[in-house]
Parts: C-alpha cells; structure tokens; sequence
C-alpha cells in the first residue's frame, strides 16, 4: 500500500476527525451479537449520538476509585476528563469478532494481482485510545528484511509473554493501561512501541509455552522466524473494547514535538 511511496516523517493511519476515517480500514463485528458487538463515531464527553437500535452502548470506566459521594459533578471529576472530539468507539464481549484492520483482508496492489500490505517502514508506532475496562488487544504484522513475517499481538488480558509457533508465529505480549489513582487526568492514553526491538523475540526459546516440550521445540523450526532486521509493518489490527481517536507512525518517538492535531485535547 505504502512500499511505492515517498515515505514522509509522520504517516497518520487513523483519524477519528478525519473526512473519511475508515478509507484505508475494514470493520469485523459480530452479528451474531447486535446488541453488544458494534463500532460508531461518537462525541467522547457526551457518548452521543448513540448507535442506533438494537445496539446498547456500554457507559466508560471510571479511572479511579469512588471516593467522591454521589453528586454528578464528582462522578464527572472521578471519570477523569474526556475529549471534546468525535472518537470511534469499538464494542464487543466476543473480543477477536469485532476489529478494524488495514490494510482491509484481500487487499491486492493495483495492477498486482496478489495480497499487498501497509509496506510501512517507519520504527514507532502510536496508539491513541481510551480505556473502557474491558478486554482489549491490538495487533501488528511485522517483516524483516528477509521477507519473513510475525504477528505482535498486545492484549490487557495477557500475563505474561508468549511466543506461539504457528505460521505466521505470533508473539503475545501482555498490555496494562496505567492505574488507577485518586486524581487521575483522564482514561485516554498514547502507547508508543519501537517495532525494531520486537524481531528478536520471535527467535526466543524462552517465550515458549513450554519450553521443555520437544514437539513445540520442533515445530518452532519448521517455520520461518523473522530474525534479520526490521523491515516494515504488514497489517494493523484494533480490536473491541476502547475508543480510539488516532493511529500514527513516525521516524522518532512521541517524546519529540508533535503537531497540535496529535494532541489529546480534555474537555476542562
């Protein structure tokens, strides 16, 4: 999608304020499950307009503990502060059934007639999202300079790393949204990942499930593990539950000055 491309510095993959926030993304949920597994485009302060029936919309998790009393402008100071900006808002109890992915599945390069992917070559990844308190994961592709590919897979649900020898392998990594505090800001969050650090671990005999089973020890080298250096990003993936307000990748870390827009701007 990208590897023809002249990369620049800041490549935006998801706005959630944007003209057409999903032209580069397919959405999954779950049908079978109406009322519960949906996406929408909200105002995060107000969770308004509401999805339309039978889809119920799930309220947003507090941020610290109630110690406040029962007067609504407590409840709205122990919330933590919300973005007064349209958000996504991605919802399911059936977690791997309900995403968004970009490139969409079966996306071929023009004129190619074959699969293609994000050819993204860019180190650090960010994510800008809302903790709902609820299950949560994400997921990239990741492909070394010899064309061999593996799947990070990052989940509040997981407690410790796993590497699981399947084809593509993928490597489960436990994900925690800060703690709760008695004076927090607000429950939106950027996660910042450098992707090249990721490619050794797919070679770790540690991260095995069991690293005594011979039967896992032999399919680990059966298949191809991305082991050279870093190459770029196959494919993203955004699982329920969170809201999300914008997908970015850069050449250096958010720690440096970022436009305005990227911003996480509170309502106060």
């Amino acid at each position: 999608m990208f590897s023809g491309s002249v990369q620049p510095a800041i490549v935006s993959l998801f706005s959630s304020t944007g003209s057409d926030p999903l032209y580069l993304w397919s959405v999954k949920a779950d049908s079978s499950l109406p009322a519960d597994s949906f996406t929408c485009f909200l105002d995060d302060a107000k969770s308004t307009p509401t999805p339309p029936p039978p889809a119920v919309l799930i309220s947003p998790h507090p941020v610290g503990p109630d110690t406040s009393g029962d007067g609504e402008d407590e409840f709205s100071e122990r919330m933590g502060y919300s973005l007064t900006q349209t958000v996504m808002h991605i919802q399911s109890p059936s977690l791997t059934k309900t995403y968004i992915r970009c490139p969409p599945r079966g996306w071929a390069r023009a004129h190619m007639g074959r699969e293609g992917d994000l050819g993204l070559k860019h180190p650090w990844i960010h994510i800008q999202v809302r903790n709902m308190g609820r299950p949560w994961s994400f997921e990239l592709g990741l492909v070394d300079q010899a064309g061999k590919e593996g799947v990070v897979r990052c989940s509040t649900f997981q407690n410790e790393p796993i590497l699981k020898p399947c084809s593509p392998p993928l490597l489960h990594l436990p994900l925690a949204f800060p703690t709760a505090s008695t004076t927090p800001l607000t429950s939106w969050c950027t996660i910042t990942m450098y992707l090249p650090t990721l490619i050794s671990h797919f070679s770790s005999l540690a991260l095995l499930r069991n690293p005594q089973d011979d039967e896992e020890d032999v399919r680990l080298h059966e298949i191809e593990l991305p082991s050279a250096r870093f190459s770029h990003v196959s494919y993203v993936k955004v699982y329920a539950t969170c809201r999300l307000k914008r997908i970015w990748f850069s050449e250096v870390d958010s720690s440096q000055r970022l436009p305005w827009e990227f911003e996480l701007c509170a309502e106060t």
